[in-house]
């Protein structure tokens, strides 16, 4: 049986907040599906050179009452980054929470809008520990 990874979709209230979350991150649009009869817009982000590893952002114009205030239920998208230090920075210097700071050099988590939890992992080795992220503790659920 053959097997192809196509997207992990997560649902969203707010597609403007969410979509500049993940640019945050560094994924970039890479395609869009509206559907008028469906009422609902489709966006799909991806790290830049990788459309095929992405997230589909589902919004539904309705608003979505079935949507969990928590979206445990999901588990976490997870990200390796070059410096897992200066992409804390950048996203703590524009409002993200760093729930789980890369105390370790290695592993860090943040939070969407939408409270999807998203997981940062340093490429190669573990980073020297450094402050102020090896003193920082953790904040709310990772």
């Amino acid at each position: 049986m053959a097997l192809k990874y196509l997207h992990t979709m997560v649902r969203v209230k707010d597609l403007d907040a969410s979509m500049a979350f993940y640019r945050l991150l560094g994924l970039e649009e890479t395609r869009r599906m509206e559907s008028e009869q469906g009422r609902f817009t489709l966006v799909f982000m991806a790290p830049p050179g990788q459309p095929d590893c992405p997230v589909e952002l589902t919004y539904n114009w309705d608003g979505d009452d079935a949507l969990p205030s928590d979206s445990r239920h999901f588990g976490h998208l997870a990200y390796e980054v070059d410096d897992i230090y200066a992409t804390c920075a950048h996203l703590q210097a524009n409002g993200v929470t760093i729930n789980r700071p890369p105390r370790d050099g290695r592993m860090a988590f943040v939070r969407s809008p939408d409270n999807v939890s998203v997981e940062l992992l340093q490429a190669g080795a573990a980073l020297a520990p450094a402050e102020p992220w090896a003193s920082m503790a953790s904040t709310g659920h990772w």
